[in-house]
């Protein structure tokens, strides 16, 4: 294969082929592989400015039976620390967000085996009439396959009873690599790749905003993140053409410390500096259909986030003000509103802060500024 070729490929926003982008990963110089990531997300997203959001990570519940094996946070039912969260914690929790600036909420939590459809629903209307302003970007494809087998119903009636009751967009959370091979491996109690991308279709179709995500540097090979990558493109294609779709997709790497993964298995996340700003680079150019692309700092930290911002990324995320499983297994990146904007300053952009759905907001005046606890 020829590298200007597929330079001029993906410069005129055309598909590649697994094996096209498999090869420009491998072969192609990182200097080169970066500017034409940054030409795409220059004509992708021609204000130029880098995209950033206050939210807060709320967990509805700890306990989960799927058994993820790069999962810290979850606990069994009957643990002594299991727990599920109560309107009061709720209402704590949303009036300090909104003192920080946050308008939303990104609720998730385990398969807990007893919390069916009612439980959500109700939650949900329960905060949305407490808070009517409050943004619900809640559970995500596993969540929703959880419940749906508990509901014996189908995707498309949980999801249209889950917007209804409040929720505005879907994460798009617990996509790991979307390989059944790897899934066994990692997740084994969630549901297969194909039963996730079937629930964003559902989603797009009733017009649910949504995200991508994947999580990489574990048991997948090469051509495995390509597959997933070509997989979240075709569901992206397949939206009606009014439907928001995949706002964004977030690649972010496996986090190791002290996980099943990495104690039974001795799984660990040797991912490099490199391969992850390559990994943003092909984000950019391999889905040419997904306007956002989003640089995880909360798994890469702060510099490498930067230097992606360089070469395909056009969002930082969220300041997360409260994030528990993902930090369970290790990451200790950190950022306020202020030292969030002061970061894309440095990297040479703009900041605008954002909604979920990528509209631009002012930053509210008389904000706090958080304490961050280590």
């Amino acid at each position: 294969m020829d590298l200007h070729v597929l330079y001029k490929k993906a410069l005129a926003f055309e598909f590649l082929t697994l094996e096209e982008g498999l090869f420009l990963f491998e072969h192609a110089p990182l200097p080169a592989l970066m500017q034409v990531a940054n030409e795409l997300r220059r004509q992708q997203v021609p204000h130029g400015k880098v995209t950033w959001q206050i939210d807060r990570n709320v967990n509805t519940t700890n306990v989960c039976i799927a058994n993820c094996k790069f999962c810290n946070f979850y606990r069994i039912p009957g643990h002594p620390e299991a727990y599920i969260t109560g309107i009061e914690e709720y209402r704590k929790k949303i009036e300090e967000t909104f003192r920080y600036g946050g308008d939303q909420l990104l609720l998730q939590g385990g398969h807990h085996p007893e919390l069916g459809l009612q439980f959500y629903v109700d939650l949900f209307r329960q905060l949305k009439a407490l808070y009517p302003q409050l943004k619900l970007h809640a559970l995500g494809p596993p969540e929703v396959a959880h419940i749906t087998k508990l509901e014996q119903s189908t995707h498309e009636e949980v999801l249209k009873a889950l917007r209804a009751a409040g929720m505005d967009s879907l994460p798009g959370a617990g996509a790991e690599i979307l390989n059944d091979r790897v899934r066994r491996l990692v997740s084994k109690g969630k549901c297969g790749a194909q039963e996730w991308l079937d629930i964003m279709r559902a989603a797009h179709r009733l017009h649910i905003p949504t995200s991508a995500t994947m999580m990489f540097g574990h048991v997948e090979t090469l051509e495995e993140r390509f597959e997933h990558f070509i997989d979240i493109r075709q569901v992206q294609s397949e939206k009606p053409a009014d439907s928001p779709g995949f706002l964004a997709f977030i690649p972010w790497t496996f986090q190791d410390v002290d996980t099943l993964l990495t104690r039974i298995r001795g799984v660990h996340n040797l991912t490099t500096d490199e391969e992850y700003i390559r990994m943003i680079a092909m984000s950019r150019i391999m889905l040419p259909n997904i306007k956002n692309i989003q640089a995880s700092w909360l798994t890469v930290g702060k510099k490498v986030a930067q230097l992606c911002l360089h070469g395909g990324a056009n969002d930082f995320g969220s300041i997360m003000i409260e994030e528990n499983v993902v930090s369970a297994a290790g990451a200790p990146h950190r950022f306020t509103y202020k030292t969030m904007q002061e970061a894309i300053r440095e990297a040479g952009f703009e900041p605008q802060l954002r909604t979920q759905q990528y509209q631009f907001r002012e930053l509210p005046e008389g904000i706090e500024e958080q304490v961050i606890r280590y």
